[in-house]
């Protein structure tokens, strides 16, 4: 896919704990999810689906959809308002579902993360590409760790009694507690055809002890899901990464 001002980035970590306990987790840099349950998901795919004829949705289907499901016209719109960042290494990426931590008297917290960056934010100017330019923000990244590592502080966020858990379509206010819980760093950069990464399920339910999934009918969905893209990817050719490892390495 293109790199584009609105299309969705993603960041994925994999901690590899000292007891042989894992957590995945796959982040996006919008503000909320724009469904709420995997019905939901199902029906935007078909909605948003481009009319052959036009190469562009049907404005009739999109807007069936979004009366069906006003959640997800009002996500859109927080989406959509959200300034976006000029790179990959300026952008703040979030875990928009909603877990528990458990600590070891069984006291439960509910809590969403996000990725801060270290680096300055600065608005993407759409001016500056073009179609050519399909992968201008994986270009700017390498030349980013290139020059510098980037840094993102993870940051935990905790819900009060009133806040929506089971709703990734609905944010939280912004003065909720707020945990500082480390700062993460990248300082090297490498291909998908030499990475491991291409190969791990980032399943949002592999979590250690002391985490655990809230009611969020979306988690087990993506789990499924996940699985499913994950075992057929394996049975298939894997192509060419878009990025080479040359390029990665100018």
């Amino acid at each position: 896919m293109a790199d584009a001002a609105h299309t969705p980035r993603g960041f994925a970590l994999r901690f590899q704990l000292p007891n042989g306990e894992e957590w995945r987790t796959a982040m996006l840099n919008l503000p909320v999810f724009t469904v709420r349950t995997p019905q939901g998901f199902y029906d935007q795919l078909f909605a948003f689906a481009p009319d052959p004829a036009t190469g562009k949705p049907d404005p009739a289907k999109l807007a069936a959809f979004l009366d069906k499901y006003p959640e997800s016209a009002k996500a859109r719109k927080l989406v959509m308002n959200q300034p976006v960042a000029s790179r990959f290494g300026n952008s703040t990426y979030n875990s928009l579902n909603t877990f528990r931590f458990i600590n070891e008297d069984g006291t439960v917290s509910f809590v969403r993360w996000s990725l801060a960056p270290l680096q300055p934010f600065k608005p993407i100017d759409s001016s500056n590409t073009s179609p050519a330019d399909k992968n201008y923000l994986f270009d700017g990244l390498i030349e980013d760790i290139h020059q510098h590592p980037l840094q993102w502080r993870l940051i935990i966020t905790v819900a009060d009694a009133e806040d929506p858990t089971d709703d990734a379509t609905l944010p939280w206010p912004p003065e909720r507690r707020q945990i500082d819980a480390g700062v993460l760093t990248i300082e090297h950069i490498e291909s998908d055809d030499v990475s491991p990464a291409r190969d791990i399920n980032f399943d949002p339910l592999i979590l250690p002890n002391g985490m655990a999934a809230s009611g969020d009918p979306l988690l087990s969905a993506r789990s499924a899901v996940y699985s499913q893209s994950f075992t057929r990817r394996e049975s298939e050719p894997k192509p060419s990464s878009a990025i080479s490892e040359k390029e990665t390495q100018r």
